[in-house]
Parts: structure tokens; sequence; C-alpha cells
């Protein structure tokens, strides 16, 4: 296997580790807060943050895991941990929706006194605290699919929170209680959205897809303008993690060339599909009048 040096972003966990214990903080003045008040919103904004502890602890193990060192037993590390965290951490956002959009339903035909000030007060506090959370960690978002995941537990609470305040305003003024169940919806619709994305990026990647930025046919053609190339068939293209792509192949040499002449070949292939297409690992298997399956996709 051959691979090309890059430089990646150094993804740390401190951000993380601060953004976990204050969301534990938040989460237990909402619970509080929204059982003495009375607004579901609250409650429902509270046990979003709480599955979001959940939900970090888990993006900090995973990224924690992933930092380990290749061995005999575990040949790639454990790079793969963030894309089952992201995958995981998705699929909760949906539950909790869905959790809530029940509640909601039912406290909708049923509206009750909620005590706003509290419920003003407390959500003024989950924006700061999860708006600072998601400053801390929107360059590694940036970079990295779990701590995407993480983000957007983050930036949902802090939308959550907004609306929760729009909500408690509402209530104070006008005496609209049925302002609670609504925001509460429209939270978890937005949870629903963010979430079956994240699910479908991150189960694309643990299914081994070819990236949906890269045409092999493409690549073919490329290497195929080669001197010395001949007919690059049996391709696997994929996601070993965020930073790393990976392509493994079969060549058709045009001549019977030595060891030396491929690995000249070698890197001429390798600089042009990281180049052009940023893949950073090749494996290839060089042939020469072999009788094999030449087309571009082999069923293995």
């Amino acid at each position: 296997m051959s691979h090309v040096q890059i430089h990646k972003h150094e993804v740390k966990g401190t951000n993380l580790l601060i953004s976990i214990l204050l969301n534990v903080v938040i989460t237990v003045a909402q619970l509080i807060g929204g059982i003495i008040s009375g607004s579901l919103a609250l409650i429902s904004d509270a046990l979003h943050n709480f599955s979001d502890v959940i939900s970090l602890i888990f993006s900090l193990v995973a990224h924690k895991l992933s930092r380990r060192k290749a061995s005999l037993d575990q040949t790639f590390g454990l790079k793969r941990a963030e894309l089952i965290a992201a995958f995981v951490n998705a699929a909760t956002l949906i539950i909790v929706a869905f959790i809530l959009i029940y509640g909601a339903i039912g406290r909708f035909f049923n509206p009750q006194d909620i005590k706003s000030n509290l419920v003003i007060w407390l959500a003024l506090l989950g924006i700061l605290v999860n708006g600072f959370s998601v400053i801390l960690l929107k360059k590694d978002a940036d970079h990295n699919l779990n701590m995407k995941s993480a983000y957007l537990h983050l930036l949902t609470d802090m939308l959550a929170s907004v609306a929760v305040l729009i909500g408690g305003l509402l209530m104070k003024f006008y005496d609209w209680f049925w302002v609670d169940s609504v925001m509460t919806i429209l939270i978890a619709v937005y949870l629903i959205i963010v979430g079956f994305d994240l699910i479908i990026k991150s189960t694309k990647m643990l299914m081994l897809f070819t990236p949906e930025h890269i045409d092999i046919k493409e690549i073919v053609r490329e290497v195929h303008k080669i001197p010395g190339a001949g007919r690059l068939h049996h391709i696997h293209v994929w996601h070993l993690n965020e930073e790393e792509i990976h392509l493994e192949a079969h060549l058709e040499c045009t001549s019977d060339i030595s060891l030396t002449e491929f690995n000249s070949l070698l890197h001429e292939i390798e600089v042009l599909v990281f180049d052009k297409f940023g893949i950073n690992h090749i494996t290839i298997q060089p042939e020469f009048k072999k009788e094999d399956p030449k087309d571009f996709i082999v069923q293995d």
C-alpha cells in the first residue's frame, strides 16, 4: 500500500470535554426548572441536553479510541470508531425528536399554566452555554464527522433554547400557553432533519460506498493517460474515516516491466489520484497478460 502524506487538522478532545461539563450543568438546571415551571418545552430541552451529554461522552470516547495505534489485531487501529459514534448520535437525535413530538401533541390539546419567567431565564442560560460550546467545536466540526455530530447536537440545543425563549416571552405577555407545544414540535422536526442527513453520510462511509465527490470512470481515464499504464480494473474506493480515502485496484501493465519501473509508475499514479481526487492511500496489484476479469468493478 502506498500513501501520500497530507496535512491533517488536529482534532483535540479538550473542547469536547468542556462542552460536556457545561451541558451537564444546563441539563440539571433546565430539568428542575421545567418541573417547577410546568413547561414541557423546557423539560424537552433538558432531555435533549441530556441525550447530548451521553452523545458527547460517546464522541469523546470514540475520538480517543480513533487515535490508538494500529496493531497486529487491529491493523487499521480504531479509526472508524468516530463514524460509529456519528451514526449513533444521529440516531439518538431522531429518537428524541419523536418522543418530543408525542408529548407536545398531547399537551397542545390540553394547555397548562406555565411559570414563564423561569422558562425565559433558563432559556437564556441554555443559549449562552450551548452557544459557547458551538463556538468551541465549530473548527473541528469542519474536518471531522464525529465532531460534526457533536457540534450539530449542541447547535440544535442552542436553537431549541431560542425557541423556548420565544415561547416563554409569548406566554408571559400574551398567555399563549399552547406555544410551548408548538415550539417543542418545531424543535423536534429540526432534529429529525439534521439527524437524518448525518445518518445518511455516516452510513455511506460505514458501508464503504464510493465517496460522493469521486467519479471512478474519471479516475480510470486519468490513469490510462500515464505511459505504461494499461487497463485499471477491479477497483474499490472508500472512506476509512473522514481524513483517509483508500483506493485499491488491479493494473494491467502494457509491458513486462521490472519492479523498479513499476515503482516509478506507481508513484505517478499516486500523485495523480491525490492531486485530482484527494485519495491518499493506494494499493495497486500489477499484472501483465493475466487472465482475470478486466471490468472496472468486479464482484469479489
